[in-house]
C-alpha cells in the first residue's frame, strides 16, 4: 500500500471503525466509506472521506459502493453488532463485502472480528462464551469465507473494548490463548499498520494491551 492506495472502510460510523477512518485520514490514504446511516455523513465528509450509503446486508448495495469511483486497493470491515430485521451482519454483512471485494478485484482484505471466535474461544471463560456464543460463530463463518476467498487476508481479533485514548500498547499475536482488553484507538492504530506490512497478511491475529493481558501468560508478539 501506498500513501495514495483506496481503502474501503465499512463501519465507520463508530467504535473502532471511526477511529480507524481517523487514522487512515492521518496517513493520507483515500477513503471511501460505506455508511447504513447518514447520521455521521458530514464528519466523515469533513474529514476528506467519501461516503456511500448502503446496507451491507443488501447485496447490490454493496457492489454499487465498491465499483464507483477509483479501484479499490484494500477493503477494512469492522461491521456486527445489533441484528437488524432478524439477520446479523456479523456473517451475511461481511460475505457480502467480501464477495463483491473478489469480483472487484480487490488485493487484500482486514476483518476485525473478536477473541473468541475460532480457536480463541479457549481464551474467553466459559460465561464470556456463553453470553457472546451466537455472535461469535457468526463471526468465526466470516473469517473462515475471507480465508477462502483468495484475497491476502488479515483477521484481527480484539480483546475487550475500552473507549479512551491510545496507550500506545497494542500488539498482535497469533497465540489464540490470549485474552485481555485494549482500546479502541490501538485496534485501529494496529489495523491500519496491518495494512502495509506484509508480516500481517494471510494471519489471523489476536490484539490485546500488553499491559491489560488476563493471566499474563508469556506469549509472541508479530513484529510488524
Amino acid at each position: 500500500m501506498t500513501e495514495k492506495s483506496h481503502i474501503f472502510l465499512a463501519g465507520a460510523s463508530r467504535g473502532v471503525g471511526l477511529e480507524i477512518a481517523k487514522c487512515l485520514v492521518k496517513q493520507q490514504m483515500s477513503v471511501t466509506a460505506l455508511l447504513r446511516s447518514p447520521k455521521t455523513r458530514i464528519e466523515l465528509e469533513a474529514m476528506g472521506i467519501k461516503v456511500s450509503i448502503g446496507d451491507a446486508l443488501d447485496v447490490e448495495a454493496v457492489a454499487a459502493a465498491m465499483t464507483e469511483g477509483d479501484r479499490i486497493d484494500a477493503v477494512i470491515s469492522t461491521i456486527g453488532g445489533l441484528p437488524q430485521d432478524g439477520e446479523r451482519s456479523d456473517y451475511l454483512g461481511n460475505k457480502n463485502l467480501i464477495d463483491a471485494a473478489v469480483k472487484a478485484g480487490v488485493q487484500k482484505f482486514i476483518l476485525v472480528s473478536s477473541i473468541g471466535s475460532g480457536n480463541s474461544a479457549a481464551a474467553l471463560p466459559p460465561q464470556a462464551l456463553e453470553t457472546l456464543g451466537p455472535v461469535l460463530i457468526e463471526k468465526e463463518k466470516a473469517e473462515n469465507h475471507l480465508i477462502a476467498s483468495g484475497m491476502i487476508y488479515t483477521v484481527i481479533r480484539p480483546g475487550g473494548l475500552k473507549s479512551e485514548p491510545a496507550t500506545g500498547n497494542g500488539v498482535l499475536t497469533e497465540d489464540s490463548r490470549v485474552a485481555g482488553t485494549i482500546h479502541r484507538a490501538d485496534v485501529a492504530q494496529l489495523v491500519c499498520n496491518c495494512l502495509v506490512a506484509d508480516a500481517a497478511n494471510n494471519k489471523v491475529l489476536s490484539a490485546v494491551d500488553n499491559k491489560m493481558v488476563y493471566g499474563q501468560p508469556e506469549f509472541q508478539v508479530l513484529n510488524l
